[in-house]
């Protein structure tokens, strides 16, 4: 008997059409649900190659689909005796299903040691945890090792200014000498052209002061090396700054001059001469750096120093301008003696070393930031009068 010969098998329920159409509608959606399933995996597979069972879900692909397909078999039956095609349909599934097994089956062990939603999110904050102790700990060392450079800077800029000190200062005392003996040569030929030549004496005047100028210039590089005699006294930081405000103003010119005087500012124990000296330097500094209508501020207040070390009470004396500013390859020379930025002629280079002299001198210490097209500020730190020095 051939199959074509048999009924389809929906023909017994032709009398009960509730239980025909109830069979139709649930293989049908039982297939469509089975045939979306294949197009999710599918989509898997095909976006997570990384997946590393990609195999695995091509084979459910099959798998369900074949299963689908039996479903729709069902239906078809229900009024064509397709049994043939029915049978390989079923024998296909069951040869996936099979296949499918057998693959699946050594794989369990693999599956299970997948890691659970919650698991993966305490490793995910452990990581994230080592991430922050890792970002602290180069943070840590980055920080350590900038502060290692700037002492190791600091260090060599230290030694530099030392030998270059040692230099200048022995420089300037035998050039010292010189001047000494020439300017008591021509004030002695002064004396005696008076009256023998005096066209003579105007030219040895004009010698005079030039003798004078290049003697200035020794005592600055003689308080740049610490070795120019000093004569300190107690200084009253605030008054003493504010008696040179004509001087300072006339300075400036047509720049502005702003004073922020703590009045809490202790004594100081410096040289008075020296100490405005290096105002008035600062002030001249500021004035050649500002070339519009600029402003310079002079701001003192109390602060903590390294003596001898440890910290002892101080005074700051801050002097910033609204110039044009240092780069920081000019910083890094600003204190050495001659060297300056200025055109040929406008300046000797010593202004900003006699302020490191006179600060090293008075037991204290300079420091200079400066930014290009902002301005520069530049703030002593001296030691305040301790009380046995009072009765000295």
């Amino acid at each position: 008997m051939r199959f074509d010969d048999l009924s389809p098998h929906g023909m017994c329920l032709l009398w009960r059409p509730e239980l025909i159409w109830t069979s139709v509608t649930a293989d049908a959606v039982i297939g469509v649900a089975y045939y979306s399933i294949p197009f999710v995996l599918a989509y898997i597979a095909y976006r997570r190659p990384d997946f590393g069972f990609g195999w695995v879900l091509w084979c459910f692909v099959a798998f369900i689909l074949a299963c689908g397909t039996t479903h729709f078999m069902s239906i078809w039956t229900l009024w064509v005796p397709d049994y043939g095609l029915e049978s390989f349909v079923k024998v296909v599934t069951a040869v996936a299903s099979v296949a499918t097994a057998i693959i699946l089956w050594p794989l369990l062990p693999r599956v299970l040691e997948f890691a659970s939603p919650e698991q993966l999110r305490l490793a995910n904050e452990e990581m994230a945890t080592h991430v922050n102790e890792r970002d602290a700990a180069l943070a840590a060392l980055r920080k350590e090792v900038e502060e290692r450079q700037l002492v190791q800077d600091m260090l060599r800029q230290a030694q530099k200014m030392e030998a270059v000190g040692a230099l200048t200062g022995g420089i300037a005392h035998d050039f010292n000498n010189l001047l000494t003996a020439i300017l008591m040569s021509l004030d002695r030929a002064a004396r005696e052209s008076e009256v023998t030549n005096p066209k003579l004496r105007k030219s040895i005047l004009t010698a005079t002061t030039a003798a004078e100028k290049a003697a200035a210039l020794t005592n600055q590089m003689l308080a740049f090396a610490r070795k120019q005699p000093v004569k300190p006294i107690c200084v009253a930081v605030n008054e003493l700054i504010s008696n040179l405000v004509p001087l300072l103003r006339n300075t400036l010119g047509e720049h502005g001059l702003t004073l922020n005087l703590d009045p809490r500012v202790r004594n100081v124990w410096a040289d008075r001469n020296q100490f405005e000296q290096a105002l008035l330097n600062l002030t001249v500094n500021a004035r050649d750096a500002m070339v519009s209508k600029g402003k310079m501020t002079v701001t003192t207040r109390m602060t903590d120093i390294e003596r001898e070390g440890e910290k002892v009470p101080g005074v700051e004396i801050e002097v910033t301008d609204s110039g044009c500013g240092m780069s920081q390859e000019v910083q890094i020379r600003a204190f050495d003696p001659f060297f300056t930025t200025k055109p040929v002629g406008k300046g000797s280079g010593l202004g900003l070393s006699q302020v490191y002299g006179f600060a090293q001198q008075s037991g204290g210490i300079v420091r200079l930031d400066s930014r290009l097209s902002e301005g520069t500020r530049v703030t002593i730190h001296l030691p305040v009068m301790r009380s046995s020095e009072y009765g000295g």
